[in-house]
Order: structure tokens, then C-alpha cells, then sequence
């Protein structure tokens, strides 16, 4: 058999393994469109890789890595202000703890269901394996909607969802964060809770803290700034820079409100932002403190800039975000909230590169169409790591009872993202022949994961 029909033997093996397993995938999860999605992608973009270490097929890597370790669903009851009981349901999925404890956010929202919580526990190995550190991938959260409840019935609810959920994690079995709908208030009240059950202080059972008893400086600009950071290595490798660019920004939560704040640091113009009821546009430039205002402090709406900034436009329908010429397009919203009308609006206007803040922001398709007409790529496994990063810092200052400074944390996180795009382009390279960062991301991290499977045994 002659050099060429081997590499064809050996490509059909790869392709037939990965399809039997996709397969086997669609099967167990029947209508989890996000799970499956975020399968196909890392699927799609590891076949090098398999190619080039068949033991990964023979010890069926692909199909131990997508079935979580277990996911846990469960009830939780509470009283709202008017006396009635009211029934919300809890997840958390922990899905890999090869590399050290499960470690991943929860999600308070009304669109939270088993589908999204296996999706964002699946990117969560490879976005905590990219980031160097000893953490596994987790994930949780619950149906619930904090929007319009008073501060008694969120205490309320995250009380009794913690009551459950206590018996599942610990500072070296599972450390939950924050995510859409949970933050500092959530996090203070489901510690509290844990704290009364364990009778026990254990400040590195969950992050994402207020400073007083074990947060971390630095923890709530760290998503947004690490996924500017991310961009700006790969806008510098192709002669490109914040400087002078126009952004649009989707969301106004902590992830859109300090991407927008470093990205305006670096000196670009920030023109749009977004929230779920619509969008605001300044071609001369928002201004972000302003917006950190009426969010953080006075829990506004977008649209609220307009009453004091005039000449800014507001549109309804947070979907038309992307239909606003910009340079630099970084969706920190929600998932798949870039489709392929959005995508094919970017490249319209010229947009030369998308960072993804946000998880899986951008569908499968609009992905592809992005790349496929050189827009440059930033994936949300890596762009999105620096909230886990900093995270894992708080659980190391945690274990260490110390506090680092606001200075040295932003030092580290800025040394992480490097690392990480350095990873990622030179795995694109190696593989790929590229500078693909979605393929590189997915590689470089697979290979992390897969290895330390290999190493660990059945």
C-alpha cells in the first residue's frame, strides 16, 4: 500500500470514528441544540489531531470527554414577597475534574435548562485547561429570573438553591462562580447559606466574592478586559490595534461594560452597546462611565443614555446591535446571539475582526462565514477564559488567606491571555497550517484534556 492510500485509510478511520461518536451524541441528547453545537464545533476541528495520535481513538477519548462525570437536576422551592410558593429548577452538570476541581459558573435566566448548562459546562474544560491552571470544567444555575424581584426574594431563592446544591461542592470538589444573573448580591447570599450548613468558613467554595470575606480585586472587570486583551494579540499580529478602531459592543453587563472600558483605554471609539430590550449608537462615542452608571448603580435600561446624551440613537430589539459599521464587533451577551444575518451585516460594513466575550455568542454558521471572508476570529474558549482565570487566582488567595493587589491581578490576567493566544495560534499552525484561533483554541486544549485522560486511565 503506497504512502498516499495510507493517509487515506487512515483520514476515513478518523472521519468514521468522530461521525459513529457524533452520532452516539445526537442520540443520547435529543434536542440540546447548544450541547450539540458546541460538540460539532471542537469535533469538526480535532481531526489533525486524531490523525496524528491514533491512541485517542482507541481509548475512545471523543466519547468519554462529551458525557459529563454527572449531572445533577433538582427543585427549588421558595416564597416570594406575597406569601406564595413559587417552583424554580436547579442544575449543575460537573463535567470534567481530570485537571483539577469542577470549576464554572451559575446562571440565574429563564432560559436556563439542562441543554444550555451541558453546552456551557463542555466549553468550560477546554476554556480552564487553556488557561494553564489546576481547574476542570462545571457549570450550573437555575430557571430563575432575578429581574424584578425584590433583594428578600432573591435571598429567598438563592438560600433554598443552595440547600441543595451544597452537598455537591467544596473548595476541592466543585467551586461555583457568577454568571448572567448571578453576581456579588447572589454570591453573598449563597455563600451565606453554605456557610450556615457547614457551619464552617470555607471562603474557596465559591468566587466571584465580595472582597470582605475572600473576593478578589480585579474579579469583576476580568472577563471583559481579558477579552480585550485577547483581541489585542491577535489584532497586533496583523498589524491592526485598538487605536483609532470603532467598536460595537452587545450587552451591558459586567462582561460588555469592561470590555468597552479597556477597549476605550486602548483607544478605540466604543459606538454601540446593547441590552435584551434594544440598542443605543453614538458614531462620535459613548460615554462608558456614564453607562457604568445607570447600570451598575441606578439598574437602568440602555435606553435611559438617551435622556441625558440626545444625539445618541436608540433602536429597539437588542438583534439589530450588529447592523451598525464598526471595525471591532465583540459580542458579550448571550449565545448565539450572532447569527448569520448578523454575520453577513459585519462583513458589509467592513468589520475586520469579531472577539467573542460572551460563550458561543456566534452560531456555528455565522462562525464559518466570518472566517471565510477573513474576518479575524477571536473564540470564546479563549477570549472569554480571563473570568475563569482571575477566578482561580481568588481560589489560590483563598487557600493562601492573602488578597493580591488590583494591580497584580490585572499583571496576571494580561500574562494569561498572552499565553493563551501564543498556544492557540501555534497549535492553528502546527495543525492547521493556519492562524485560525478557532481551530487553535479547540486543539490546543483538546490535547491538554486528552492527554491527561490518557494519563489517568479508565
Amino acid at each position: 500500500m503506497s504512502i498516499s492510500q495510507l493517509k487515506e485509510v487512515k483520514t476515513n478511520q478518523v472521519n468514521e470514528y468522530i461521525k459513529n461518536v457524533y452520532k452516539k451524541v445526537e442520540e443520547r441528547n435529543e434536542g440540546e441544540y447548544e450541547f450539540l453545537q458546541a460538540v460539532r464545533e471542537i469535533f469538526d476541528t480535532i481531526k489533525p489531531v486524531l490523525y496524528d495520535n491514533p491512541v485517542y481513538m482507541k481509548l475512545n477519548i471523543l466519547e468519554r470527554i462529551v458525557e459529563p462525570d454527572r449531572m445533577i437536576s433538582f427543585k427549588v422551592p421558595w416564597v416570594d414577597d406575597e406569601g406564595y410558593v413559587q417552583v424554580n429548577r436547579g442544575f449543575r452538570v460537573q463535567f470534567n475534574n481530570l485537571l483539577g476541581p469542577y470549576k464554572g459558573g451559575l446562571r440565574f435566566h429563564p432560559t436556563v435548562n439542562s441543554s444550555i448548562v451541558k453546552f456551557l459546562g463542555f466549553e468550560q474544560i477546554f476554556k480552564n485547561a487553556l488557561t494553564g491552571q489546576s481547574i476542570g470544567g462545571g457549570k450550573g444555575g437555575a430557571d430563575f429570573d432575578p429581574k424584578g424581584k425584590s433583594d428578600l426574594e432573591i435571598m429567598r431563592f438563592c438560600r433554598s438553591f443552595m440547600t441543595e446544591l451544597s452537598r455537591h461542592i467544596g473548595p476541592n470538589v466543585d467551586v461555583p462562580a457568577g454568571d448572567i444573573g448571578v453576581g456579588e448580591q447572589e454570591i453573598g447570599y449563597l455563600f451565606g447559606q453554605y456557610r450556615k450548613m457547614r457551619n464552617s468558613f470555607e471562603p474557596g467554595v465559591l468566587t466571584g466574592k465580595p472582597i470582605a470575606f475572600g473576593g478578589s480585586l480585579g474579579r469583576k472587570e476580568a472577563t471583559g478586559y481579558g477579552t480585550v486583551y485577547f483581541v489585542k494579540e491577535m489584532l497586533e499580529d496583523s498589524n491592526y490595534s485598538f487605536q483609532g478602531a470603532k467598536v460595537v459592543v452587545s450587552g451591558s453587563g459586567n462582561v460588555a461594560l469592561y470590555a468597552m472600558e479597556k477597549a476605550t483605554e486602548l483607544g478605540a471609539t466604543v459606538v454601540a452597546c446593547s441590552d435584551s430590550s434594544g440598542c443605543i449608537y453614538d458614531e462620535n462615542g459613548l460615554d462608558i462611565e456614564f453607562l457604568k452608571q445607570i447600570k451598575e448603580d441606578e439598574k437602568e435600561r440602555v435606553q435611559h443614555y438617551t435622556t441625558v446624551y440626545s444625539k445618541a440613537k436608540y433602536v429597539e430589539g437588542c438583534e439589530n446591535i450588529w447592523s451598525f459599521p464598526c471595525d471591532i464587533a465583540l459580542p458579550c451577551a448571550t449565545q448565539n446571539e450572532l447569527d448569520m444575518d448578523a454575520a453577513k451585516a459585519l462583513v458589509k460594513n467592513n468589520v475586520k475582526a469579531v472577539g467573542e466575550g460572551a460563550n458561543m455568542p456566534c452560531t456555528y454558521d455565522a462562525v464559518n462565514y466570518l472566517l471565510e471572508n477573513d474576518v479575524l476570529m477571536a473564540p470564546a474558549k479563549a477570549a472569554n477564559a480571563g473570568g475563569v482565570a482571575v477566578s482561580a487566582l481568588e481560589m489560590a488567595q483563598n487557600n493562601m488567606r492573602t488578597h493580591l493587589t488590583k494591580e497584580e491581578v490585572d499583571a496576571r490576567l494580561q500574562q494569561i491571555m498572552k499565553n493563551i493566544y501564543a498556544e492557540s495560534i501555534e497549535a492553528a499552525k502546527k495543525y492547521d497550517d493556519s492562524d485560525n484561533l478557532v481551530v487553535g483554541a479547540n486543539i490546543a486544549s483538546f490535547i491538554k484534556v486528552a492527554d491527561a485522560i490518557v494519563a489517568q486511565g479508565v
